[in-house]
This record gives structure tokens, sequence and C-alpha cells, in this order.
């Protein structure tokens, strides 16, 4: 079994009370050194995102979407401020503690799927369970589960190959809730999928939303941002606007514009 010290997140299950900030960003920045040049990727960037909420980023290429989806999800590492998660501050973990933080608490889902060639359906869903040593009964258990959940249980013997691109990103959903994770990151999702595709794909991440699941989400699309209940917009590396949408949840699922 994997042993750690980093910081003991709670699961949401345990979360009772007033609605809780699942993650806080406090004057967060990043700065990329490349020959001499310094490139402020995120500058002064203060965002909480509560349990249940699903947030979208918008903005145009270059304003800091990608740099800061890889800081929330530990993907990387601010050059200064705060990163709370479950009110731990984890902006300062070894990697091997970031590991272990983002395999736990933390779902993916990335606009190239990226699920492994020569593993099956089940296979792919099962990774990260693996990862974190959890007892294979338990982890045949989550798949199925979580494979149901995404209507792909008829495929789980399927190789990547075999399936439709909204196939393999259900099978990237299915793998990103197969851990209960507290956070659902989603990078572009329906990036690489026709419209009809990725309305599919939109509908499952608004009914997983539905049953609880908190979702942040980057996206180009203004249709599929407006299905959030909150959207925040970066311009050079700044949150220039908010906006909420409490009935966001109801509007139609629309073609891209």
């Amino acid at each position: 079994m994997e042993t750690t010290n980093a910081p003991a997140v709670s699961g949401r299950q345990l979360v009772t009370g007033p609605t809780p900030t699942l993650l806080e960003l406090q004057g967060i920045r990043k700065v990329f050194y490349t020959d001499e040049v310094e490139t402020h990727a995120l500058s002064d960037v203060h965002l909480a995102v509560k349990k249940g909420e699903w947030l979208a980023i918008v903005g145009p290429s270059g304003s800091g979407k990608t740099t800061l989806l890889a800081i929330l999800g530990l993907l990387d590492t601010p050059t200064a401020g705060t990163f709370l998660l479950d009110s731990k501050p984890v902006q300062d973990l070894s990697p091997a503690d970031r590991a272990h933080v983002r395999n736990k608490h933390i779902g993916f889902i990335f606009q190239s799927f990226n699920l492994i060639g020569d593993l099956t359906v089940f296979e792919n869903v099962e990774l990260p369970l693996t990862y974190r040593g959890m007892a294979p009964s338990e982890r045949k258990k989550r798949v199925e589960q979580a494979l149901e959940r995404v209507g792909m249980s008829h495929r789980a013997r399927h190789m990547p190959g075999q399936l439709s691109g909204g196939q393999q990103q259900r099978v990237a959903v299915a793998r990103a809730v197969a851990g209960d994770p507290l956070i659902l990151l989603a990078d572009e999702p329906t990036g690489n999928l026709d419209s009809k595709n990725g309305q599919a794909v939109m509908k499952l991440l608004r009914e997983l939303h539905q049953s609880g699941s908190t979702l942040i989400m980057v996206t180009h699309d203004p249709a599929y941002a407006r299905l959030a209940s909150r959207t925040v917009t970066l311009f050079d590396g700044r949150i220039v606007d908010e906006s909420s949408s409490p009935g966001g949840e109801g509007q139609t699922l629309l073609p891209s514009a």
C-alpha cells in the first residue's frame, strides 16, 4: 500500500453544513523563463470553487487557460501564490505527494482522450485505481459502475481503436469518475469531436454535475460555457470577467456557433 505525507483531503461524503469551498487560489502567478525571456502566463489570479459547482473557463488562445488548469490539477506548480485544496495548502507539495493527491482526488478528462491503445476499455478505467493500491475486487466494482454510468459497459473488452471518438471520450469520463474524485477537470472535452458527439459528451457532463460532481471545464464554445453555473474569462493571464448562470443546467445543448 502507498504511504505519503500528503495532506489528508477529506472525501465528499464527509462534508456537512454550508456548501464548502473545495479549492481556492490566492494571488497565483506563473512565470516561464526561456532564453532570458520571461513569459507571465498567470498574474495575480484569485479564484474559489465550491462543492457541486460547474465552472467554465474561457478566453482566447494564449490567455492562460491551459496553465491554470495544469495548476488546478497539480500537474504544474505556481511561481507564487497559495493554492488550497479542501482547505489544505498544496502548492509546495513534493512531486510524489502531488501525484498522490492528484490520483486520489482529481479526475481528468482530456481533449485527446489519452487512452492507452494496448489496454482494453476496462483496463484503461482500472489503471488509476491500480496506482492507488486498491484491492482487485473493489477496482472491479468501481470500473463496472463507472462504465455503466457512461453507457459503455457493453464495450468493456474492446480496445480504444475499436471505438468512435465519442465512445473514447465516454471511456475517458468513466476513468475520471471511477475513483470518486473531489473535482473533475475537463480540458476542451469536445475539442476532437463532431457536434453530435460533442453534445452527447456535454449531456453526460451535465448529468454528472447534477448528481453532485464538482466540474471545472476549459472550453472555447460559448454555447457549452453557458451550461455551467459560473464562467470566468481569462485574458493575458488575468481573470477579467466573471458571470453566473443559475439556470444554465436547463439550457438546450446547442451546436457550436
